[in-house]
């Protein structure tokens, strides 16, 4: 049933938003990066620019990686994000003299998060619980029965990983791996309060969560989350429902433009047969709990709930996504299998459904959208004329019903794309067509391309290779190749040629070219983004403080995620200034007037 009382609330206008992941901001008072009771003051500032929209990446609880899209539970919130001032905190002056100790050491003006906080904050919580333990609390007792379907394994889950020395469940000895009742039902007796303590963490975190979400909605500002599609291998879900993932495959994504070998994301895909027998009970009660948090939910890689990118999990790591196959099989499955979990999830909750439906897409995925009425992304750079032109479309020729961007938190932040991937293709991709053509890769190299312009293992296209004509005769001069061999190489160049040419040209920016992105570019861009068709129109704050000279240096280095890698600098990067003084920032005021310029107030 398509989302339709949703929808025309939505409808009334179109709106403009912003991606703010939580730990990627903080205020004056923040324990290292922001926390619950922050996100009122960035709701604060979303209203004062305008933007009715505030977007998070998913606030699950996460491991060692501090990967949000590979959670230790779909359900259980982040002790990262607690606020230790809003706990109930005992009279004992000690205590809060420890906290604001913590406070002082974890200066929160760094660049990027430093994930010790997480310890330090988990420590002072433990010891605010000791000191007023909730056994007798009615509201603590209701938030653990309402929740029951995933808490008390979670919690139990928590214990035993502690227990282990945060080994992953399926290290630990039999009893507990295989869940033996007997033995889970000893360990529970004996660890009763680090149980009680992780329970009571997650009604702490719910709490202060709820009071955020209902103070944007006094704001009319709407939070927008992110629904990941997969979880950990090591998480709590797959502990507790083993039947509901095929643990002999890990997921990813195919090979594209942007990622020459795929990617292997290492999670375990669903076992969609074993859910849907259980009436999708899983997945309905993770909606229903992030309802509690969201007025919108992104579903993340959609496409993988018509067929996910499956890779043996014992295939060589070296491999990434090269070697897999498409889950399901049978492609005449692949409409039907996506169209009722996506039904499932329409009438089991009342947040309204977008859909990220990025990447290699099969013909259904966009159909399907369209006929339930779910937006899907327009990212520009990817917003083109692929077949005919290769030109990137004008404003008024995007999806009415989809969330327009500059970038996403797996790209680069638009300056570093117009500076080093605007006009190139990937350096890997492009080696790997010309070997399965015949063709000498390091031989046409020299030719093909500018040394000097390509960077970050992009290569930039000589501007002499002006033509598919010349393309074919500096292919044909190492050796004479057929061109029907050449069609991969020459649709890369094809979609990728001139790009900031043709960008400077429909932006209507005068003068020559200019390589390095600045404020009067990207200010272009931004309006024209603005200006789309799209019914959301959802920037990244990192791309936004790109109005004014507030990040310094290289662009490229500016970035939430680099896919396939794993980097203290993937989720962690934090902007250059606390929301106090973002308030005050001109730059605040600049984003107010585009916004209010495209309408979208």
């Amino acid at each position: 049933m398509p989302q339709s009382t949703q929808l025309q609330s939505f409808l009334a206008r179109k709106r403009a938003g912003v991606l703010a992941p939580l730990f990627s901001v903080y205020s004056k008072k923040s324990f290292g990066a922001a926390d619950l009771a922050d996100l009122k003051t960035l709701i604060d500032w979303a209203l004062k620019t305008d933007n009715s929209v505030i977007q998070l990446l998913p606030m699950n609880d996460m491991p060692g990686i501090f990967c949000p899209y590979d959670a230790l539970s779909g359900f259980a919130l982040e002790p990262l994000y607690i606020s230790l001032l809003a706990l109930p905190l005992p009279k004992d002056k000690s205590l809060k003299r420890q906290i604001e100790n913590v406070r002082k050491n974890l200066s929160p003006n760094k660049g990027w998060v430093d994930y010790a906080l997480k310890k330090e904050k988990l420590r002072l919580c433990r010891e605010i619980f000791l000191f007023n333990p909730p056994d007798d609390l009615r509201d603590f007792q209701r938030f653990k029965s309402e929740n029951a379907y995933w808490l008390a394994d979670f919690s139990l889950f928590k214990a035993l990983k502690q227990e282990f020395q945060d080994a992953a469940w399926y290290d630990w000895p039999d009893e507990f791996k295989k869940r033996d009742e007997d033995a889970l039902e000893r360990f529970r007796q004996e660890h009763v309060e680090e149980i009680n303590f992780q329970e009571w963490l997650q009604w702490q975190l719910y709490e202060q969560f709820k009071q955020a979400r209902n103070y944007a909605r006094r704001k009319k500002v709407f939070l927008k989350g992110d629904l990941p599609i997969l979880v950990s291998r090591d998480s709590s879900d797959v502990w507790q429902h083993q039947e509901f993932f095929k643990l002999e495959f890990a997921a990813g994504a195919p090979p594209d433009m942007y990622c020459a070998k795929g990617q292997r994301w290492g999670m375990p895909t669903y076992n969609w047969e074993k859910i849907a027998a259980d009436g999708y009970r899983y997945l309905k009660e993770k909606l229903k709990y992030a309802e509690n948090f969201y007025d919108i939910i992104r579903v993340d890689h959609v496409v993988g709930l018509f067929r996910i990118w499956s890779i043996p999990y014992n295939e060589p790591l070296k491999n990434q996504g090269l070697n897999g196959f498409f889950d399901p099989l049978n492609e005449a499955e692949w409409e039907l299998h996506g169209r009722r979990i996506l039904e499932v999830m329409l009438d089991s909750t009342g947040m309204f459904l977008c859909a990220e439906d990025l990447g290699v897409i099969p013909e259904v995925c966009p159909k399907i959208l369209k006929e339930l009425k779910i937006p899907g992304n327009d990212v520009q750079r990817w917003v083109k004329d692929w077949k005919f032109q290769h030109d990137f479309l004008e404003a008024s020729a995007y999806r009415a019903l989809s969330v327009t961007m500059l970038s996403t938190h797996d790209t680069t932040n638009w300056p570093a794309w117009w500076e080093n991937e605007a006009g190139t293709v990937d350096g890997d991709l492009f080696q790997r067509k010309c070997a399965e053509a015949g063709i000498d890769f390091s031989a046409v190299k020299p030719w093909l391309f500018d040394s000097i312009r390509s960077k970050h293992a992009r290569l930039r296209w000589k501007e002499g290779i002006d033509s598919v004509d010349k393309l074919i005769k500096e292919f044909s001069s190492p050796g004479s190749v057929p061109q029907e061999r050449l069609q991969a190489l020459i649709g890369l160049y094809q979609d990728t040629y001139g790009e900031k040419e043709k960008l400077w040209k429909q932006l209507g920016l005068s003068g020559a070219m200019r390589e390095d992105c600045d404020k009067e570019i990207f200010s272009a861009v931004l309006k024209a983004n603005l200006q789309a068709n799209s019914l959301f129109c959802i920037n990244t704050l990192v791309d936004l403080l790109y109005l004014d000279d507030l990040w310094q240096g290289d662009p490229y280095q500016y970035r939430t995620n680099t896919p396939g890698t794993i980097s203290p600098k993937n989720w962690s990067l934090k902007i250059p200034l606390s929301l106090e003084d973002l308030m005050k920032h001109p730059v605040t005021k600049e984003i107010r007037k585009l916004v209010a310029d495209s309408e979208r107030t």
